[in-house]
């Protein structure tokens, strides 16, 4: 009984032992739960703190921004301000784009209708152009928009010693060749006005030991690739020259009396050649060689021009005609109209042409009929005393290629312009540029920007005159037109 009871005793001992164990280790437990809710709540405190700071100095340092920048702010204001003006929705702005798009296209299309318009005319305009300009019958009406020109800008090149007879320009219009009674002839530089190149005359009876020209050289031409130069002279020669470098190339032989004119094909090396033997002569440049001789004319032949076609027009002196030589048929036609002899002539398109004479009348031809569409007699007015008057004489004329300009030369101190008005049948005058001299020759730049004029002291084909006041050299003339 004594052990039973010891065991109870014992165990309910041990029981509370444990009991309090329990209860250390809860109390342990729940003290340290407390602490941990008491730590919280003092870093909760200090983040309070802390906010409170920043609440507390955040307006201060807004309102230290806020009087650095006032502009500023009034201008982020307003832009907020208009931001929430235009605020849509999503529906609204998407519609709003798809108009302006829409409008954006048909503007693009309609500026894409007018250029193409446009374009179209001008393609329309040009196709137009070369389609006349083919059949030889383009005819631009630009002679009424030329003025006079300032006579201070008319500069004056010399470098020959006598007068000048013939002139030619480059296709480009950069180069201008010259000829003259000194035998020589003098590549020039437009722009500069200076000389390039030099081919100085030779001595009579020495030929054979330099290849230069011995007596007056009265005709010139350059084949429309700029690539030949061609003059021919007194002494019955045509000199071919490489019109880059002035070196010589050939020499044609043939003709029985003066060269008095020459003319490339358009577009070929075919020459043709006119001279005082009443005939014109065919030379394929390329092969150096003689093609045909064509005969017709009556009287000495004073002037020669082609274009395109493969024929030429010439005038015949004191014959009083002009003629059309067609080479391939073989075939000539013959124009009466001038009551003198005819000096000088030039194609203005396949189908009208202008010629001069000697006693002052310029007239205006068509292919289609044998006698001139319009005559003016003293076209540069007359000379002498009472009683014994004299027209002055025509000594050249000039074309415009393809258009209603025309200007002539003579020898009272004037070249004239004129206008062929009213389907060519008409001369009008435009205006007159003073030069002193005889205007020997004359030729429009292919661009119709200036016009170059041979002056000299005498005639090209004679010295029935002598002006002492006159100076022989080449007058480069700027043509002004009018703004459109």
């Amino acid at each position: 009984g004594a052990v039973g009871l010891w065991g109870r005793v014992h165990g309910a001992a041990a029981a509370r032992v444990s009991r309090g164990k329990m209860a250390v280790e809860s109390g342990s437990f729940f003290i340290r739960r407390k602490k941990t809710s008491e730590a919280r709540g003092k870093k909760r405190k200090a983040e309070d703190g802390k906010d409170k700071v920043r609440k507390k100095f955040a307006p201060k340092l807004n309102e230290e921004i806020s009087s650095d920048s006032e502009t500023e702010s009034a201008a982020h204001k307003k832009k907020v301000a208009e931001t929430l003006e235009i605020e849509e929705t999503a529906q609204e702005k998407k519609l709003r784009l798809a108009k302006l798009y829409l409008e954006q296209l048909r503007e693009e299309e309609q500026e894409k209708a007018e250029e193409e318009q446009f374009e179209n005319d001008l393609i329309g305009g040009r196709l137009e152009e070369d389609v006349l300009e083919q059949k030889g019958k383009l005819k631009r009406l630009v002679a009424k928009d030329y003025l006079p020109p300032d006579v201070s800008e008319i500069r004056l090149l010399r470098g020959h010693q006598l007068a000048i007879t013939c002139l030619v320009l480059s296709p480009d219009d950069k180069h201008v060749f010259s000829a003259s009674k000194d035998c020589s002839i003098i590549k020039w530089d437009i722009a500069s006005g200076k000389k390039v190149h030099t081919i100085r005359g030779g001595h009579k009876g020495k030929e054979d030991q330099h290849v230069r020209h011995t007596m007056h050289i009265l005709s010139m031409a350059i084949s429309s690739d700029g690539k030949y130069l061609a003059t021919g002279d007194r002494n019955k020669l045509i000199l071919i020259w490489d019109a880059a470098t002035c070196q010589h190339l050939h020499t044609f032989k043939g003709h029985k009396d003066v060269v008095s004119g020459l003319s490339f094909r358009k577009g070929t090396h075919q020459l043709y050649s006119a001279s005082h033997d009443r005939s014109v002569k065919v030379w394929n440049v390329d092969q150096n060689a003689y093609v045909e001789t064509l005969f017709g004319h009556q009287d000495a032949i004073t002037g020669l021009d082609s274009l395109s076609r493969e024929r030429c027009v010439t005038s015949g002196g004191r014959d009083r005609t002009v003629r059309i030589w067609k080479i391939a048929e073989e075939a000539q036609l013959v124009f009466h109209g001038h009551e003198s002899s005819i000096d000088c002539i030039q194609l203005i398109n396949e189908e009208n042409m202008v010629s001069g004479a000697d006693d002052g009348s310029l007239a205006l031809w068509t292919v289609t009929k044998k006698k001139p569409l319009v005559t003016v007699k003293a076209a540069h007015g007359i000379q002498g005393d009472p009683g014994i008057e004299q027209p002055n004489w025509i000594t050249s004329v000039a074309a415009l290629l393809n258009s209603d300009l025309i200007a002539s030369g003579s020898q009272n101190s004037q070249i004239r312009l004129w206008k062929c008005g009213e389907g060519f049948k008409r001369l009008d005058p435009l205006f007159d540029i003073p030069v002193v001299g005889f205007v020997n020759c004359l030729k429009f730049s292919n661009s119709g920007d200036f016009l170059v004029a041979g002056v000299g002291q005498e005639h090209r084909l004679g010295r029935w005159w002598r002006l002492k006041e006159a100076k022989n050299g080449i007058c480069i003339i700027p043509l002004k037109k009018t703004i459109n």
